[in-house]
């Protein structure tokens, strides 16, 4: 199985102005095609510093994906760079030129005479036309390896990955097999104790498990390598078993699945409506569930704070009377480094509960905390 690295190209992502999208769409594409990407990395407009990383890189990876720098300006030093890597001329393409033209038409324009840059490529590159841009892209190839390079343009370069560069690898490297990833979702257990429960299995050579938190909330990825879907499948349903025998409830989805979908489910089922009040948590948790939309959900109020001698639950008690609800959650957050809480009031036509969660993280990170608490509070108590 190849190996692969991503390099994005533009002075504009080391500075923070655009974020980079291309290298998780080339990441996750190329594990499809069973092809193992070891390293993602970002260089700027530099033709040196371009050509340095393309010779380090090759010393350790048989596949390169590069994207930007194709554009028609001095600032777009792509090509020129890989030639530099390779110790060869840019050359200049009569019929990539022609193609540049003929696009340029449609747009009922005349190409100038800097977008003939584009029309150069390191000498011995095997051409990619780009039939949705002006931006052509090019392949070098040097014994088992190859430098593909797409322009930055997110649209062009999935074009031309879709296109053009996957059935390229697919032919050159043999490839066939998979790797498929399943997501199981948790909440109400921490990453530590979540890793206690399951390391043994985080061992495991094929499917691999490994586990990433989100305030409140862990995901625990199963990710298998196989020749078909079905093999895919039977590694991931193993573990999965496994996974969820030793968890149980602290799972409560998979993959798509969130925890406000959980709730609105749960909801749904009983034929029951929801309000929520919040306090310092600049509206979370309504806009979390407003975002997921359901009848359930009939209003989400956002109070600055309590009156004295005024409690959260019976500004509740008063939402629930005016919206003829039948469940009411109210939360109220306290952010100070290192010590934040959230108290959380639950009432249901069975029972009301009220508990303080504390948490250690950063505090403006603690209205999504809270938020996900309160929505695992939902769930505990509806399912």
């Amino acid at each position: 199985m190849p190996s692969a690295e991503i390099i994005t190209i533009g002075t504009e992502i080391l500075l923070g102005e655009i974020v980079d999208t291309n290298s998780a769409y080339l990441a996750r594409r190329l594990r499809d095609l069973n092809v193992d990407v070891f390293r993602t990395a970002t260089v700027g407009d530099n033709t040196q510093r371009i050509a340095g990383i393309i010779r380090e890189t090759l010393a350790r990876t048989q596949i390169i994906i590069t994207t930007g720098g194709l554009g028609p300006t001095v600032d777009d030093p792509t090509r020129e760079a890989i030639a530099v890597a390779f110790g060869v001329e840019t050359e200049f393409r009569p019929d990539l030129w022609d193609q540049i033209v003929e696009r340029m038409s449609q747009y009922g324009r005349v190409p100038s005479e800097n977008q003939k840059r584009q029309a150069f490529i390191p000498k011995g590159a095997i051409p990619v036309r780009n039939a949705v841009g002006t931006a052509p892209a090019f392949i070098v190839e040097i014994d088992d390896k190859c430098v593909i390079s797409l322009p930055g343009v997110p649209r062009e370069m999935e074009y031309l990955a879709e296109n053009d560069v996957f059935p390229y690898l697919k032919r050159r490297y043999n490839l066939s097999g998979l790797i498929k990833a399943r997501v199981l979702h948790t909440a109400g257990m921490g990453e530590g104790l979540i890793d206690e429960q399951i390391g043994d299995l985080e061992l495991l050579a094929n499917p691999t498990v490994g586990l990433a938190a989100h305030y409140g909330k862990v995901d625990i990825r199963i990710t298998a390598k196989a020749d078909t879907d079905a093999i895919a499948d039977e590694l991931i349903a193993g573990v999965e078993q496994t996974i969820r025998r030793k968890l149980g409830r602290v799972i409560y989805g998979a993959d798509n699945e969130t925890l406000e979908d959980v709730v609105l489910a749960a909801l749904a089922k009983k034929d029951w409506k929801l309000v929520i009040l919040e306090i310092n948590t600049g509206g979370e948790l309504t806009r979390q569930l407003s975002a997921a939309g359901s009848e359930s959900f009939v209003s989400g109020k956002i109070v600055s704070g309590l009156a004295e001698g005024q409690s959260l639950s019976s500004l509740l008690a008063d939402e629930m009377k005016t919206y003829q609800a039948n469940v009411a959650i109210g939360l109220v957050a306290r952010a100070v480094t290192g010590k934040s809480e959230v108290d959380l009031v639950l009432i249901t036509p069975d029972h009301q509960r009220t508990e303080t969660r504390g948490y250690g993280g950063h505090p403006k990170n603690v209205p999504s905390w809270g938020a996900n608490s309160a929505l695992e509070l939902l769930r505990a108590t509806l399912t």
